[in-house]
């Protein structure tokens, strides 16, 4: 039997839950499908929120021929042999089939140049999937061929919907009489991910039986999921679960959880620029100005392993992964800029201060741009006091030095300097 995310795929937008940005009534994918003059693009989110079943929906609403590739297992003979197949498909002036390439942010260069061609010659509108950025992960002239639309997790009233229409519509489920208590667990597990919540409902009523109540709690949610875990992690469904342990063992300065939790995502065959890409943010929020040399390495790490591969890449991300978790940890620099755009966006555009300004032309000058500003490094220590906020909020500090041996230096180092102000 297909598992319940498969028999409970929506194959119209009034069955499709989310995305209402997108597909909603008037909204901007809405109105090209219904144009019929769909544009190649690219779906981006997270995991579960209905990026495979919205390119289906589209070509049937649209009644075109619809290709389907994954980038795990497609090389660049799967893609010329799909490309010559949809080719061999178009008529006369009838559109063109659809192509489908699942997680394409794992597509090589040479596999992106190899569509480059077709979506140029329009011999197939391209739909790509992706849960990371494609700023970072599709070449720049299969970019710039294509719109990107983000994709939303779904709402705590999205997934609650996913289970009542399970629970009313699933063949299998609508036999038995499932009361739903509460919802905590199941939403919990699920992450925003209609997959995963599908899983876990299933495998949470394994145990009813049909015509007698079965009433479903937090508790014996997670209990089942206890049971199956195996089977609930199939398929990687654990994908951010075990990322997120990663990084939090980084966080906490624990070499052996960090290398532990490096493994598993090695072993489950985890995209390593994934790896490294979450290795260098945790370098710069987690371990910042305490040992600014962490943002090299894991910098240095990301262009490592892409040059040299698996599985030889396993040693420089285990190399990177324990010297950031045993590296002296600060958060400072990502409180502080937290604070700055939650600052901008409470006090909005505040004016520059005059000397401040840039004042490239002769009418800039008479309206005294940059009069008064006083150049550092004509000063003793290359430091000078002036004002570098906007009056409105001189004095607000916003970086906070934390208590390691560098920051504490800087500390020392500002506080001669500032004599008081900020706080220092």
């Amino acid at each position: 039997m297909q598992p319940l995310a498969e028999r409970l795929r929506p194959k119209s937008f009034e069955e499709y839950v989310g995305q209402q940005h997108l597909v909603g009534p008037g909204a901007v994918l809405r109105r090209a499908i219904e144009s019929g003059n769909l544009p190649s693009f690219i779906l981006w989110g997270p995991p579960g929120v209905g990026k495979t079943t919205l390119a289906n929906i589209i070509a049937h609403q649209l009644k075109r021929p619809f290709h389907s590739l994954s980038a795990i297992n497609s090389g660049v003979k799967d893609i010329r042999d799909t490309i010559e197949k949809a080719q061999s498909q178009r008529f006369f002036n009838s559109p063109n089939p659809i192509l489908f390439i699942d997680e394409i942010h794992r597509f090589s260069k040479s596999q992106q140049d190899a569509l480059l061609g077709a979506v140029e010659k329009g011999i197939v509108t391209l739909v790509g999937a992706t849960t990371e950025n494609p700023s970072f992960e599709v070449i720049s002239a299969l970019l710039s061929r294509c719109q990107v639309y983000v994709m939303k997790p779904l709402s705590e009233e999205d997934l609650k919907e996913l289970v009542h229409r399970a629970l009313e519509k699933d063949e299998e489920l609508k036999k038995l009489t499932v009361e739903i208590r509460e919802y905590d667990a199941l939403l919990s597990l699920s992450g925003g991910d209609a997959r995963k919540l599908y899983n876990v409902l299933e495998l949470a009523c394994s145990d009813a039986v049909q015509g007698e109540p079965y009433i479903l709690t937090d508790e014996i949610v997670k209990e089942k999921i206890q049971q199956n875990i195996a089977l609930y992690d199939k398929g990687g469904e654990y994908h951010y679960d075990v990322a997120s342990a990663f990084i939090k063992s980084i966080r906490g300065s624990d070499p052996n959880g960090a290398v532990y939790w490096l493994g598993r995502m090695l072993e489950g065959g985890e995209d390593i620029k994934f790896v490294a890409r979450r290795m260098i943010i945790s370098a710069s929020e987690d371990i910042g100005l305490a040992n600014p040399n962490a943002l090299l390495m894991a910098t240095t790490a990301f262009q490592a392993v892409q040059a040299v591969g698996m599985p030889e890449a396993r040693i420089i991300l285990s190399q990177a992964a324990i010297y950031l978790a045993t590296s002296p940890k600060s958060n400072t620099a990502y409180m502080a800029i937290n604070q700055a755009m939650g600052l901008v966006r409470e006090t909005g555009a505040l004016p520059v201060p005059l000397h401040l300004r840039n004042a490239p032309t002769g009418l800039m000058k008479k309206l005294d741009y940059g009069q008064g500003y006083q150049y550092s490094h004509d000063f003793p220590g290359n430091f000078v006091t002036q004002e570098y906020l906007p009056e409105e909020i001189s004095g607000k500090c916003l970086y906070n030095p934390g208590n390691n041996q560098p920051e504490q230096q800087v500390q020392a180092r500002l506080k001669g300097q500032w004599k008081g102000k900020y706080g220092y």
